[in-house]
């Protein structure tokens, strides 16, 4: 074994009947992991732990599978509809009646003077994900979700 000397930093060796019984013990185990049944006993006992460790993570995998699930159906999200002014919640419906529309479309039929007025009003639409939309071109079409 070896000691340290902190005043001269030194490391001088001890020798004492504790640390002769543990390197003979080493010794001894060292002789053991020389013979090829010890190894493959061990070997298989790794494999053996390695399999009740895989099959217990799967069972706690499973469990908390059904967990989750059960805890879906029971926290179900209640999509809401965000509150809208009420010409948005017409554009909305006029649009899912006609299928498609574009901003001129809306324009005309909610008597709009400009095109930006109810482009912006379908871009706001679409951001909260009331809509979507869709270039063809220089037209742009907004389409119901």
């Amino acid at each position: 074994m070896l000691m340290v000397n902190n005043d001269d930093k030194e490391y001088k060796a001890t020798d004492n009947a504790f640390t002769r019984e543990i390197r003979s013990d080493l010794e001894h185990n060292m002789d053991k992991f020389k013979d090829p049944v010890v190894l493959g006993e061990m070997v298989f006992q790794l494999l053996e732990e390695r399999e009740n460790t895989n099959r217990l993570l799967k069972n706690i995998l499973h469990r908390l599978e059904s967990i989750e699930a059960r805890m879906g159906e029971e926290a179900q999200p209640v999509m809401e509809q965000p509150l809208l002014p009420k010409i948005d919640e017409a554009i909305l419906k006029f649009i899912k009646k006609k299928g498609k529309a574009t901003a001129e479309d809306v324009r005309v039929k909610f008597k709009y003077k400009g095109k930006n007025a109810a482009s912006a009003r379908l871009n706001r639409l679409c951001s909260m994900n009331l809509l979507r939309k869709k270039q063809a071109g220089k037209r742009v079409f907004f389409f119901p979700l």
